[in-house]
C-alpha cells in the first residue's frame, strides 16, 4: 500500500541541500519525493518496500537528521490507472 508522510529534516539550509535530499530520496526503492523544501519533505512510499523509519534512518545517515512529523502519515491503496 502506498503511504504518504512528511518529515522534519535538520541540517538543510539552502537549495543545494534541497537538491541533495531530493536526489537521495529519489534513489530509495519504492520512494517518490512529492515536495522537498528547506527543513521538510513530503514523500510517498510503498510500504512493501520500505518504511517511514527506514527513510528517516537513510536521511540521517546522509547527514540530514529526519523524523516523521506527527499526524502526517496516510495510506491509500494503489488501484492502477489515473486516479485509480
Amino acid at each position: 500500500m502506498l503511504q504518504t508522510v512528511s518529515f522534519a529534516i535538520e541540517g538543510m539550509s539552502c537549495q543545494a541541500c534541497v537538491k541533495a535530499v531530493t536526489s537521495m530520496l529519489s534513489r530509495l526503492p519504492g520512494v517518490t519525493p512529492k515536495q522537498v523544501e528547506v527543513g521538510s519533505a513530503e514523500v510517498t512510499f510503498d510500504d512493501a518496500q520500505t518504511s517511514a523509519a527506514q527513510i528517516s534512518a537513510d536521511l540521517s545517515a546522509t547527514g540530514y537528521p529526519a523524523r516523521p512529523q506527527e499526524g502526517t502519515q496516510s495510506g491509500r491503496r494503489a488501484i492502477g490507472g489515473c486516479c485509480g
